[in-house]
């Protein structure tokens, strides 16, 4: 019973990987990236069989589904970049994991999908994100997606980004968007553990599982438990979406690291919450929360790390 982990050496998937072979599942790692593989999977050693390839060669799925009995698909991309594109690699990417998981007569598929994701909704990541869904939804597969709001742990870049941007700011901190933008942080422990324990409860086929930490934060609230975390202060500054716009714009084109693109600057418009939480209604655990020892990982960044990062997209954790 081989399970197959698209985006293998990713923050979901590594992590995935790692709750995998705990439980002592046999596990094929595709990744794209073998150095950034080395880094994250090496200490597996012949316990991981870790595969490169692409999900847009679709022969060379085909030869990775073999012996396959499960796929867990966590490739996606939140920003895009020269010709990797949300409907190239979330949407049709997905499809054509999708067609070769059918093809091999793969049993199981837990695609990692998006809190907020939609078909209709008029943002180009999370519709890609929701068309790739309604694909897996619409396939002879015995599947389940999980749909995680924003999702932090060591290797997260979304909380580490603010981590890296204090280092570089003194004094002063920008309330992106005034602070107002919602979200309910879940640890990419609590979501490893349900994709993985989705794998072997059949009561979750055919659903799509909203994931959620134990409390809503605003924005605000989250740039403040960051500075917290790093035992540092700073003064608080609104920066509205217009404004800060134009210097994304910039970053995005000149920076291969860039922290933020305009299409997530847009999202801060839609919720990322979820009142309905599977962690707690299905798989009745206890959410951990965005808080204390459990962000004290954000002390590894540094200002060194943070210019690396932002300069050269280094992996970096």
């Amino acid at each position: 019973m081989t399970i197959l982990v698209t985006g293998a050496a990713g923050f979901v998937g590594n992590n995935v990987v790692e709750m995998l072979v705990k439980k002592g599942k046999p596990v094929r790692a595709m990744v794209r990236n073998m150095d950034k593989a080395k880094v994250r999977l090496g200490k597996y050693g012949a316990q991981v069989e870790v595969v490169q390839g692409d999900i847009a060669d679709r022969a060379a799925l085909k030869d990775m589904l073999r012996g396959v009995t499960a796929v867990v698909h966590t490739v996606a991309i939140s920003m895009e970049k020269g010709g990797q594109t949300y409907d190239k690699v979330n949407y049709q990417g997905t499809i054509n994991v999708v067609d070769a998981a059918e093809d091999a007569g793969v049993a199981r598929f837990i695609n990692v999908s998006q809190n907020g994701a939609s078909s209709t909704i008029p943002y180009a990541f999370l519709r890609s994100k929701g068309k790739a869904q309604e694909y897996v939804a619409a396939s002879k597969l015995r599947w389940t997606a999980v749909r995680p709001s924003a999702i932090f742990g060591p290797q997260d870049e979304f909380f580490n980004t603010f981590a890296r941007l204090v280092h570089l700011t003194p004094i002063v901190f920008p309330l992106i968007g005034g602070g107002k933008a919602e979200f309910q942080p879940v640890s990419i422990f609590d979501v490893s553990e349900a994709i993985v324990r989705s794998l072997d409860d059949d009561s979750t086929i055919g659903k799509e599982l909203v994931l959620g930490g134990p409390e809503p934060l605003t924005l605000a609230e989250i740039e403040k438990r960051v500075i917290q975390a790093l035992n540092t202060h700073r003064t608080f500054i609104p920066a509205p979406v217009a404004l800060l716009r134009p210097a994304v714009m910039v970053m995005q084109a000149v920076l291969p690291g860039s922290p933020v693109s305009t299409s997530l600057l847009d999202l801060l418009a839609v919720p990322n919450t979820t009142p309905h939480n599977d962690l707690v209604e299905t798989f009745n655990m206890q959410p951990i929360p965005f808080s204390g020892d459990h962000i004290a990982y954000l002390r590894n960044t540094s200002a060194s790390e943070a210019i690396r990062k932002f300069l050269t997209n280094a992996t970096v954790n």
